[in-house]
């Protein structure tokens, strides 16, 4: 470990003139990495660095429908899944209610005080 004779604490003062010194070079070095010509080609920037440029009415048009067209698509394959889960045909449907009145009534008599007569 080096003693405190060997390495002197630097002054402040020193510091604070050395950086203002050195400014100006890192402002240009910052500067001219982000400085591009018209010319040369743009690589991949991140989309909050990239030019905005405004679409057209043409342009949103065909993109609101595409979207509405995907979501039309999205809408009847749900349907269609949907109804392909529960095949059910009319018989079943009469099964089903009569049992369901059958559990309603059952509920109704284990959840009454009939059975104290």
């Amino acid at each position: 470990m080096s003693t405190p004779e060997e390495r002197p604490n630097p002054n402040p003062d020193d510091a604070l003139a050395r950086a203002r010194a050195a400014r100006e070079q890192m402002a240009a070095a910052l500067d001219e990495d982000q400085e591009l010509e018209a010319d040369e080609p743009v690589g991949w920037q991140p989309i909050w660095k990239r030019p905005r440029k405004p679409k057209s009415k043409a342009a949103k048009k065909a993109e609101l429908r595409k979207q509405r067209k995907r979501l039309q698509e999205a809408a009847k394959r749900r349907l269609t899944a949907r109804n392909l889960r529960r095949p059910r045909s009319r018989q079943n449907r009469i099964g089903n209610a009569a049992a369901r009145r059958d559990a309603r009534a059952l509920s109704r008599v284990r959840h009454s005080n009939a059975w104290l007569w």
